[in-house]
């Protein structure tokens, strides 16, 4: 299914009596075939849906699964992008503009996927992204996804707006996370969260950079609309503040005065404050212009996850593998770059390897595995990963990671 025909699809939902029934009603609505799409063949009758993480063939399995299992306006907080979701189509369409250069003749019995990230080595360049708020799609949360992490040894990013707390997490992963920052309106709720981090083992902490404002989350609107359940439980939004004392992270911070988890007045002078508050390495990301790469290693960064926030944080219509590039051409090779936002293949991992990244960040393929099965849903998810990864490595002739190059992508 295209990413048009899923909007679609979803505003369908959205106007639906069946969306608030008994189960979410998603099993009811699912459309009987798809429309022939490379960025997505898993089958959407109900019938036919895996029953089993063990049953995947490809991390789209997991999404139709986590569909009927997820209450409407929780599918919709994961799946939607901002406004006409430009940005969202573009994560995948680009990938489409690029094609891989086969090389043959190379002996790849035996494939290194190792890669070294702010001086630790990691056995796979697939790294776990934040996100927010994942006992909203599985019981276990965080918990089950770090436990599926543990289980694949790949490096974790752990949000600011995660359900359990980064100490938790953290023994759940047998190993450091990275802690990704939402640095507010207040310094001192930034400074308490990055100090909780630090004492806890965080060896980075990634600034999202990309939040500085209000977002049009229309497929989210829309089908918060068709949630028939009493949310009140769970969400106590009588005032920002109190909304946010519920949240993990938060709690024990005096955010009085707090008025938004984002910093619209964030510059430089913010990460000039926060290198002297900690000895974490710190990492920016939602960089997508050369010129801000040029300025974060002027100012003194450690790395840079080319990010557009999953297409969640603005539609300008950019895709962040068409943004790699010039990234890594400005950054010269003087601080590591991670990219996110899109990945769903081998593939899509590969030609950003071979462009110049050192890891690829994916989110939204794990969240489809947890809300389908918990953490083995997780466990499979990034194993199909590893698997399609270690495969393409292979028919484009690197043994290892070090010896993909530009050369072996062409863009069409």
């Amino acid at each position: 299914m295209s990413q048009e025909n899923r909007r679609r699809f979803l505003q369908f939902l959205a106007a639906s009596p069946l969306a608030g029934t008994a189960g979410y009603g998603w099993a009811q609505l699912l459309p009987k075939s798809r429309v022939s799409d490379p960025a997505m063949w898993a089958p959407l009758e109900p019938d036919k849906l895996i029953k089993s993480p063990k049953e995947a063939i490809n991390v789209f399995d997991f999404e139709p699964v986590m569909r009927q299992n997820v209450p409407p306006a929780h599918f919709g907080y994961m799946a939607s992008g901002i406004d006409d979701e430009v940005t969202l189509r573009a994560n995948r369409e680009d990938f489409l503009k690029l094609q891989l250069r086969p090389r043959r003749l190379v002996n790849v019995e035996k494939v290194d996927m190792s890669t070294e990230i702010l001086g630790t080595r990691y056995p796979s360049p697939i790294v776990v992204a934040p996100v927010g708020g994942q006992k909203s799609f599985h019981a276990e949360g965080e918990i089950a996804t770090a436990k599926g992490a543990k289980a694949g040894n790949h490096l974790m990013i752990l949000s600011t707006a995660t359900t359990s707390g980064v100490e938790e997490v953290t023994a759940a992963r047998g190993a450091p996370v990275w802690y990704q920052l939402y640095a507010t309106n207040k310094w001192d709720v930034a400074k308490g969260m990055v100090t909780r981090a630090e004492k806890a083992g965080c060896p980075v902490v990634a600034v999202t950079v990309d939040r500085s404002g209000g977002r049009n989350q229309e497929t989210l609107f829309r089908l918060q609309r068709t949630d028939s359940r009493d949310c009140s439980g769970c969400h106590d939004r009588s005032s920002f503040e109190t909304n946010m004392k519920r949240r993990s992270m938060y709690q024990g911070l005096d955010i009085s005065g707090l008025t938004h988890t984002q910093s619209s007045a964030m510059t430089w002078d913010f990460l000039k404050r926060l290198r002297d508050t900690t000895k974490m390495k710190i990492v920016l990301k939602g960089i997508l212009a050369h010129e801000d790469a040029v300025l974060a290693v002027q100012n003194g960064m450690d790395g840079i996850i080319v990010s557009n926030h999953g297409a969640r944080s603005e539609d300008s219509g950019r895709s962040t593998i068409d943004a790699l590039p010039e990234i890594v051409e400005a950054v010269k090779g003087r601080m590591p770059i991670l990219v996110d936002s899109g990945f769903r293949r081998g593939t899509d991992i590969v030609k950003a390897l071979c462009m110049g990244a050192q890891a690829v960040c994916v989110g939204r393929p794990y969240i489809w595995g947890l809300g389908a099965f918990g953490q083995p849903g997780v466990e499979r998810a990034l194993e199909i990963l590893r698997v399609e990864l270690f495969a393409i490595m292979q028919q484009v002739g690197a043994p290892s990671i070090k010896q993909l190059n530009p050369a072996m992508v062409r863009r069409v």
